[in-house]
């Protein structure tokens, strides 16, 4: 037997802010049966297609350290560079850039709580470079 995720969760200080950051991170659209609303006590969007949803909780407690666990995202219909801009344009910030000469590597970012994400070449790109 084996275990799947259903959800990938967030303790975080404000849901609303980190379920409209993330909707535009991924695309993830909330349940019309069941829309998020301000001041909700959690904030959720479901993953299309079997995918694990993204559950925000509030907690108590600020972020204080380094994140056990992030989310590596592939963008798939831009470049890499182009999702990055994108992202700090919509409220992300930039943590380390991993990005090197040959047009491989990754850049860091955080989303407005200070969880972080890496930003991977996109298929075409990992595919144009062998």
């Amino acid at each position: 037997m084996t275990a799947l995720p259903r959800n990938i969760t967030f303790d975080c200080a404000d849901p609303w802010l980190l379920v409209t950051f993330w909707s535009q991170v991924t695309g993830y659209q909330e349940d019309p049966e069941n829309p998020n609303q301000p001041g909700d006590p959690e904030q959720y969007l479901p993953g299309p297609g079997g995918q694990p949803g993204l559950l925000f909780i509030p907690v108590p407690e600020p972020k204080t350290v380094k994140n056990r666990v992030h989310l590596d995202l592939v963008p798939t219909d831009r470049t890499r560079d182009e999702e990055v801009e994108r992202l700090l344009g919509i409220g992300a910030t930039l943590v380390a850039d991993h990005r090197r000469s040959d047009g491989t590597g990754w850049v860091v970012l955080a989303d407005p709580e200070g969880n972080e994400l890496c930003i991977e070449r996109s298929d075409a790109e990992r595919a144009a470079t062998g």
